[in-house]
């Protein structure tokens, strides 16, 4: 393990590259700044850190960049990181120093840009990160709610990289060093940049101008946008998308094309300390990903309240064996590892190939679900392998499995043999797993699997547990008020909730976050892949029953619920959801939702 941090005061000598973090200084592979300016560092520039900075000291403090500032708002989104899904200030925030809130600005990339541009206006500006990944075309902004520019406008940035950008970036540098402006780059793939209407390149797809889609009356042509956006993020098929901003263009040139293995491996074997830098005193991010392992990217799931399709793309990268292994046998000269590998995942734990091989050539499937597709390529044969040899590591006593995995992959394995040791070896105690809602329409808006894939789940995972005298438990992740979940609905869900004998602690309320299908379902009340209307609950008082009604067992939340139940004339739900459990038999005859029918 390294213990040298790049530097975070001014050297000797000005430095090549600046790269300023919303999030407190963590030089891990969790993080994207520690990932960005590793890479730069072993392309041979000086790089230096600035994290947090709030006073024109702090951004000013190593001077400028002999090439460009790299910004970058954090790890998620600066809006998310300061308010609450019901718009109240958050007191904490994982990613800075002792977990206090309050630290990074809301929209953190504009304001860290609009500030270097103040300071230091003759030095460029690269922008990346989650934050200017999900914001780079004109998007609805929930805090606000109104559709907001392009990040790359309001910012001032001279670029925009977007999605996992390490292969732009090395191609950036390089064509830097060599004495180009990152203002006048304009053919590098997996960028977006501004230029005059009259310079736009040919052949590109054209989004509804800001200007248009901004006014409330034309929810319907924001809804096409995003479907436009959304249908050419693939490495293969993706087309250069322009949207116009008044006097200017914006152009998202295609995608960059994904790591091959090898690259891949050479990005997480850069020489991080993992750990958070010697002038904090703790930052509780670093606590569930220290020794953990991230072995793939991308997500072909889909789901639409997620922006991983959008960011990180569809198509599943991965390292190799080799290189997961080292980093596992790195963990035990740790003096600090006690033996427990907190996870073996990624964006979804159980991909570890591509969801067909058809994609590597033609590209991902428009309109298309994976899952419900004939082609796609089940089995866990790679990922068992790699974790049984992660399990066989002296010094390592435990490999837990704690990122999301999708049951209904897993359902598809049919000797049962990943579940078998996922019950056995991966699972501390609790799994979590995410069904997210039970009535067949909500849960086809929010392209999850029907939620018989999780009772089956369900049913297998605590079969296999009692056959090895375990005792362990799933924990179901839900949400509540999602686009087309009505009241009704989230009295259905109550009702299967009740059946199973489920009592989540934790429910999630929809939060409507830039580059997610469901957030433009939220705003419009259109489904944009097929522009069908969604029924939407932005009242505050629904909002409150939908989400007490999964928790209908809390005492608090009794006088919310019977107010719901005789707000959809269900008075006689009353006894069986808040009379207690000797109600459950009246509850399993209750929920009987209606099968979905997918319209062709």
């Amino acid at each position: 393990m390294n213990n040298k941090f790049l530097p975070v005061t001014k050297q000797d000598k000005p430095f090549d590259f600046i790269c300023l973090t919303g999030d407190a200084y963590v030089d891990h592979p969790s993080f994207g700044i520690a990932i960005i300016s590793r890479m730069l560092e072993s392309l041979g520039f000086a790089v230096g850190i600035i994290a947090q900075p709030v006073s024109d000291d702090d951004f000013s403090r190593l001077g400028a960049p002999k090439r460009a500032f790299m910004v970058t708002g954090g790890n998620i989104d600066s809006m998310v990181a300061n308010y609450t899904v019901s718009g109240k200030k958050r007191h904490d925030d994982a990613y800075s120093e002792n977990g206090t809130g309050g630290k990074r600005p809301d929209r953190a990339v504009n304001a860290y840009c609009q500030k270097l541009k103040k300071l230091f206006p003759a030095c460029e500006i690269v922008i990346g990160g989650l934050e200017a990944s999900l914001r780079r075309f004109a998007h609805y902004d929930f805090w606000s709610d109104s559709i907001l520019p392009s990040v790359l406008v309001s910012s001032g940035a001279d670029l925009l990289l977007y999605g996992m950008a390490e292969l732009t970036l090395v191609q950036l540098a390089g064509r830097l060093r060599s004495g180009e402006k990152a203002s006048e780059i304009h053919d590098l793939r997996g960028t977006c940049y501004l230029t005059k209407p009259s310079q736009t390149p040919l052949g590109a797809v054209q989004c509804a101008d800001y200007e248009h889609i901004k006014l409330p009356e034309n929810k319907a042509a924001y809804a096409k946008a995003c479907k436009l956006q959304y249908n050419e993020q693939d490495e293969v098929t993706g087309k250069t998308i322009i949207q116009r901003h008044g006097k200017q263009m914006l152009v998202q040139n295609p995608p960059q094309r994904s790591l091959t293995t090898d690259e891949m491996d050479r990005v997480y074997a850069l020489p991080f300390t993992r750990i958070y830098h010697s002038m904090y005193k703790h930052v509780p991010a670093i606590e569930e990903v220290e020794f953990s392992i991230i072995h793939n990217r991308g997500c072909f799931g889909n789901c639409s309240f997620c922006s991983l399709a959008f960011h990180q793309g569809r198509r599943i990268q991965i390292r190799s064996e080799e290189s997961v292994i080292e980093e596992a046998e790195s963990f035990t000269k740790n003096p600090n590892f006690k033996g427990y590998i907190h996870d073996v995942g990624g964006p979804t734990a159980n991909f570890r190939k591509p969801s067909c091989r058809k994609q590597l050539k033609s590209g991902m499937c428009k309109n298309k679900q994976c899952f419900s597709c004939e082609n796609l390529d089940t089995g866990h044969e790679e990922y068992l392998r790699l974790l049984r040899k992660l399990r066989s590591i002296k010094g390592v006593k435990k490999v837990f499995i704690r990122s999301g995995i999708r049951f209904d992959f897993v359902n598809r394995d049919k000797n049962k043999e990943f579940l078998r040791e996922l019950v056995e070896h991966h699972t501390s105690g609790q799994l979590k797993v995410a069904p997210e809602h039970a009535v067949p329409r909500v849960l086809h808006l929010m392209s999850k699997p029907q939620i018989e894939e999780y009772e089956r789940f369900a049913k297998n995972f605590y079969s296999e547990t009692k056959k090895c005298g375990k005792e362990q438990y799933l924990v179901p992740y839900l949400m509540s008020s999602h686009p087309g979940a009505t009241l009704k609905d989230a009295v259905e869900l109550a009702l299967f909730l009740k059946k199973h004998n489920i009592r989540p602690e934790q429910v999630q309320d929809f939060y409507p976050t830039p580059g997610t299908i469901s957030t433009a379902m939220f705003y419009t009340g259109l489904n944009p892949l097929t522009m069908e209307k969604v029924y939407v609950t932005k009242d505050p008082k629904e909002k409150q029953m939908q989400r007490a009604l999964l928790q209908y067992y809390k005492p608090e939340n009794r006088e919310i619920v019977r107010a719901a139940l005789n707000k959809i004339n269900r008075r006689d739900l009353i006894s069986i959801l808040i009379g207690g459990d000797k109600n459950l038999n009246n509850a399993k005859k209750q929920f009987k939702p209606k099968k979905f029918k997918r319209k062709k």
